[in-house]
């Protein structure tokens, strides 16, 4: 049976691939060989900063090189006429004042994308370079067993997706938390943009309160997007409604993060059943191959911001 070129990690720099990197460091899973970070160039300054963390306390004392790849940065690529871009999934309130939500491609250009990339690199197999069959890594997704519905495989040949948290460890998030913790790495944040739409009230807060100049970022950039993105106004394609970052389909600088009304949750309810995800968002954000955001969110005909 073919055995795989290299040992990767898909590093998130979340909860549970932290845990990942940080066992197979210690020798308790055996060594990766590369531990990968796709940068969307709009990742908090606490995920860049534990980043920093993981690599010179974790990986590199154990000989894993951390290999960073990026597609460019999301959020100036939302506002630039001139490129492509891979649209978020935004809120819409539609002109008729139905809600909506667009298509969520940023995982797959911003995070997956980058990633194949450089395995193929790794691989000796750059694109366009077709990959011989039976030649693969195995790539480590972090994703635990409280999870397991969303582990997997990878969708091309050359990238076989493995889950050590549920098939070699057994371990929930809050396993993973416990373990980070043992290690000093309690303050492991979220891993997601700066202004994913997929944030809690929690996460708003956070940013709010905790950085000022992050918070003026995101409110900027809600602004910015609320007639669609650049490009797709720019080639005439433009948003029929309006698009917003917060659930309530408000300017987030007067979004409800402080507290939701009984009636603004129950407005929100046939889209977001579950009230702890309206105040905590969808758990450790958004990974490679595990992003928690609905990937199959639907697009309202009169969106005008898919590209």
């Amino acid at each position: 049976m073919p055995q795989p070129r290299h040992r990767i990690l898909s590093l998130g720099a979340g909860i549970q691939s932290s845990t990942l990197l940080a066992l197979s460091a210690e020798g308790v899973l055996p060594r990766v060989d590369y531990a990968i970070f796709a940068d969307t160039g709009w990742e908090p300054a606490a995920v860049y900063r534990h980043l920093n963390r993981l690599e010179k306390e974790i990986a590199e004392p154990a000989g894993i090189p951390v290999l960073r790849v990026s597609s460019g940065n999301i959020r100036k690529d939302a506002l630039d006429p001139e490129h492509r871009f891979a649209s978020m999934p935004l809120y819409i309130l539609n002109k008729d004042g139905k809600p909506g939500m667009t298509r969520r491609q940023c995982t797959g250009e911003y995070k997956i994308k980058p990633i194949k990339r450089q395995v193929r690199e790794i691989l000796g197999y750059p694109y366009p370079a077709r990959i011989p069959k039976g030649v693969f890594v195995e790539q480590w997704v972090g994703i635990s067993t409280d999870e397991f519905h969303r582990a997997k495989d990878a969708d091309v040949q050359y990238m076989h997706n493995r889950h050590p948290l549920i098939a070699d460890m057994n371990w929930s998030r809050t396993d993973c938390i416990s373990y980070l913790t043992s290690l000093g790495l309690a303050d492991t944040p979220k891993s997601s943009c700066l202004g994913c739409p997929f944030h809690g009230n929690a996460q708003w807060r956070k940013i709010r309160d905790e950085s000022r100049d992050e918070w003026q970022d995101v409110v900027e950039f809600d602004a910015a997007i609320r007639q669609g993105n650049a490009r797709a106004n720019a080639t005439g394609n433009r948003l029929l409604g309006q698009a917003f970052l917060h659930r309530s389909r408000l300017p987030l600088g007067e979004a409800p993060i402080d507290h939701v009304t009984a009636a603004e949750r129950a407005a929100l309810q046939d889209e977001l059943p579950d009230a702890d995800e309206l105040e905590n968002g969808v758990p450790d954000g958004c990974s490679p191959w595990a992003c928690r955001g609905d990937a199959d969110t639907a697009v309202q005909s009169d969106f005008g911001l898919a590209t």
